[in-house]
């Protein structure tokens, strides 16, 4: 009776005995992040006990529309940054080109020199792009968002503009005369100013700001002046500045300025560039705003890829 009860209670004992170790292979915790994961192992009933707080997640595969999205937002700021750096280079070939000029000859101070507007308009187009190529490119966040900045600020500066222009157009309009008249008073000592006024007289045939008599405020052109310039206008007023010949004539326009108002009108053009440039600039002014429209819609897109891609890169990194 003894040893069937010893029997019996033995593998009663070694039941107990294998509870612990069977509860603790229940408890042990299993992550996904584990390296047995990465063996590909899994055992049965691990979704169910597992913590779901232990598992780590998994971030989303960026669409292939968002890909596409992304390389065409590089795309499109390394064409503006070829356009930028285009334009840089001119600016800083044509201030280099004026140094090599003899003194005296050199024009406006760099301060007010036209071709710092090229220098700077390259530069900040080239660092805006570049700013949203390698935004693109390397998925940063910073850069991106002072992409975003900048053309937030070129947009609010040209709205800024183009309402200046409409509540101020009359006084922008003597201003613009009293520039023309700043370009006669300055036409020898500036040859960026020199080759603008040339083209315009050319253009339009006009000379002078409201006549060629405007010509006299000129110190060279003036009739008090010494020199072979004195009591005349420059060649780009002449009617045919050719002559009938192959070579320009630049003493053409010589004397006229002490000339009648009809012997005048049958060598030069004696309107002024005022009105004419008046007309062109309102017979342009439909041309100007579809400029301005496309000019605001490429800004537009641009923003708008780049808030695409700032976008996913933020979700992804929320996900780490």
């Amino acid at each position: 009776m003894a040893l069937s009860r010893a029997r019996l209670s033995q593998p009663h004992g070694e039941s107990t005995r294998l509870l612990p170790q069977v509860s603790r292979l229940v408890e042990l915790p299993y992550s996904s992040c584990s390296d047995d994961d990465a063996d590909g192992v899994s055992l049965p009933g691990d979704t169910a006990e597992q913590d779901p707080g232990l598992w780590c997640p998994v971030p989303p595969k960026p669409s292939t529309f968002s890909r596409c999205v992304r390389y065409l937002a590089f795309l499109w700021n390394l064409l503006f940054l070829l356009l930028g750096l285009l334009l840089l280079a001119v600016g800083v070939w044509g201030l280099l080109a004026k140094a090599a000029l003899p003194r005296g000859e050199h024009g406006a101070p760099l301060g007010s020199d036209p071709m710092l507007l090229f220098v700077l308009g390259g530069l900040g187009a080239s660092v805006v792009s570049l700013a949203g190529c390698l935004g693109a490119l390397r998925a940063s966040p910073c850069l991106l968002r002072f992409f975003l900045g900048a053309l937030l600020a070129f947009a609010g500066l040209e709205v800024l503009g183009g309402l200046l222009v409409l509540l101020a157009r009359w006084r922008l309009r003597d201003g613009l005369q009293d520039l023309l008249l700043l370009c006669l008073l300055r036409y020898q000592e500036d040859p960026d100013l020199q080759f603008l006024v040339d083209e315009v007289q050319r253009s339009f045939q006009c000379c002078g700001l409201r006549s060629y008599h405007d010509w006299e405020s000129n110190p060279y052109f003036n009739c008090s002046a010494p020199g072979v310039q004195a009591c005349g206008v420059p060649a780009s007023c002449c009617q045919d500045p050719l002559e009938s010949g192959s070579v320009p004539n630049a003493q053409c326009g010589f004397g006229v300025l002490a000339l009648g108002a009809a012997a005048a009108g049958a060598v030069v053009h004696v309107g002024g560039c005022g009105a004419a440039l008046g007309a062109w600039l309102r017979g342009q002014a439909g041309a100007i705003a579809a400029g301005a429209a496309a000019l605001v819609l490429v800004e537009a897109v641009g923003a708008l890829m780049a808030l695409r891609v700032l976008g996913d890169v933020v979700a992804f990194r929320a996900w780490g």
